[in-house]
């Protein structure tokens, strides 16, 4: 992953552990596939604590300078949200979907941990 990515995938997991999400990983993807460098994947406590976290995140984004490809004006309630970043992707999960998609296993992720 290049330095400048791997860089703001960092300030982000912060961020996102800042703002109360738990268990926080940046997954090196550059190797993986070909329309990301990172994917960052964090459990939120409600869907209440979602829309509250990607509420504040767009500052955080546009003060890193990353251009959101898929903004929603608000986030579902489904208790996934993901932000398309292009070469960082944001998985914002609930623990129930976390766990069932377990998105770190699918993608080998326990190789790729940044």
């Amino acid at each position: 992953m290049k330095n400048e990515i791997k860089e703001k995938a960092e300030k982000l997991k912060a961020y996102l552990e800042d703002h109360k999400c738990s268990d926080v990983v940046v997954i090196d993807m550059e190797n993986e596939c070909s329309w990301t460098d990172a994917f960052i994947i964090g459990t939120v406590s409600s869907v209440g604590h979602l829309k509250g976290v990607v509420h504040q995140l767009w500052g955080e984004l546009n003060d890193l300078g990353l251009e959101v490809n898929n903004r929603h004006k608000t986030p579902g309630n489904d208790g996934w949200e993901l932000i398309d970043c292009g070469d960082i992707v944001i998985h914002l999960m609930s623990d129930e979907l976390r766990s069932f998609y377990n998105l770190e296993r699918l993608w080998k992720a326990t190789e790729n941990l940044v």
